[in-house]
């Protein structure tokens, strides 16, 4: 652990630009690189299952692309960014509302573990401050304050995560939200953003763009699975995406009987590889890597 001050010279420059930011912080492994492009990942705690595999998604692809994540360990879209961006080969950072030796949520205590070995656990109250409701809204400065783009994921209409936004705007970030359907009050939130001028984050790559990294020129090398499947079900799942996929476009895309996408698409569930969201809708599901 250590304690670093507004007058180090390790005190992160995005936040030394800003006003209202804390005087010290308390970090447990390193902060974020500077001159390194940041994306803060914010939602829903009581989140969808779609949210969740979104969120993993989304932040696995940017982690990917050399892009650090930061969020809040929150359970929820939080915990889902981290667990996705820790798959990935950048690090990954969580600003807490409480000491950075405590554990909050106790469902997140793998990430509590995990996070500080590649990234770092960030906050600016002294070890042993309990997680006390009035933190968390102040901590989100800190989130959207390290980041150069804010994305929410999932957020109702009166959410917390709408409280980061407000911070964001505040500090001239770029927001951008994930669309969702206007029946769902998941997705209240993110529609109403979308409706006020925020980004649409149709994809990670329009994102990524946003932040000048050029994702065209992978974009087609990176759809294929190379998971070692057998090429009929490597050809189908390459097809699948992370946003609901019908089954009429796969047998387009395909280009086998409807029988056999059939037939593939319940093998590739059974391995756990896609899930059917929806009567005849297939999505990709999270991989978890044990090693």
């Amino acid at each position: 652990m250590e304690k670093i001050t507004r007058e180090q010279k390790m005190y992160p420059i995005r936040l030394r630009q800003l006003p209202g930011m804390p005087s010290c912080l308390y970090v447990n492994g390193r902060l974020p690189q500077e001159g390194v492009a940041t994306v803060g990942i914010v939602g829903a705690r009581n989140c969808s299952g779609y949210g969740r595999q979104i969120a993993w998604e989304y932040a696995k692809i940017f982690s990917d692309y050399g892009v650090q994540v930061i969020s809040g360990m929150a359970v929820g879209i939080d915990g889902e960014s981290h667990r996705g961006a820790l798959q990935g080969r950048t690090p990954t950072f969580a600003v807490l509302g409480c000491g950075i030796d405590v554990c909050y949520p106790r469902e997140n205590r793998e990430l509590f573990e995990q996070i500080p070995q590649m990234g770092g656990m960030i906050s600016e109250y002294p070890p042993g401050i309990p997680p006390i409701g009035r933190n968390f809204p102040a901590r989100n400065r800190i989130i959207s304050g390290l980041s150069d783009v804010l994305l929410v994921v999932e957020a109702r209409k009166k959410s917390g995560s709408l409280i980061t936004v407000d911070f964001a705007l505040e500090q001239g970030k770029s927001v951008f939200a994930v669309p969702g359907r206007v029946t769902d009050a998941l997705s209240e939130g993110c529609n109403y953003l979308i409706t006020q001028g925020a980004g649409v984050a149709l994809s990670p790559e329009m994102v990524l763009n946003e932040l000048g990294i050029d994702t065209y020129r992978e974009k087609a090398g990176n759809k294929k699975s190379k998971l070692g499947l057998a090429s009929g079900l490597d050809l189908v799942y390459s097809c699948v995406d992370f946003r609901p996929t019908n089954y009429e476009t796969l047998i387009s895309e395909c280009g086998y009987p409807p029988g056999q996408v059939l037939s593939l698409l319940t093998e590739l569930q059974m391995l756990g590889l896609v899930g059917e969201v929806g009567k005849n809708y297939y999505v990709r599901l999270p991989i978890h890597c044990s090693d």
